[in-house]
């Protein structure tokens, strides 16, 4: 494994931890998300220039487009949270409240 490919899987997985492990506020959990997004972003665009492959050159920007509107949702999910129960903390949220 390159020392390029071994930076962007260890980013993921570090996302994909951060995720899992650190699961406190609402905005940690989706910078986490986005920094795992990123790191797809990245490797996905090496990958391609790696390949010299214009088939594959879209697909990037694709990537890019769902990772802003993931993060618009989630900050939109954010705001709603904080406005209906005053906290963005994960363990106070419950679906079984409305």
């Amino acid at each position: 494994m390159t020392p390029v490919h071994f930076s962007f899987s260890s980013a993921f997985i570090l996302g994909l931890m951060g995720l899992a492990f650190h699961r406190t506020h609402l905005l940690s959990a989706l910078l986490c998300l986005e920094g795992m997004m990123l790191s797809l972003f990245i490797a996905l665009s090496v990958w391609s220039l790696q390949l010299e492959a214009t088939a594959y050159s879209a697909a990037p920007m694709l990537l890019l487009a769902f990772s802003a509107c993931e993060a618009s949702a989630g900050l939109a999910l954010l705001v709603a949270t904080a406005r209906t129960h005053g906290t963005d903390h994960l363990q106070a949220l419950s679906l079984l409240q409305c």
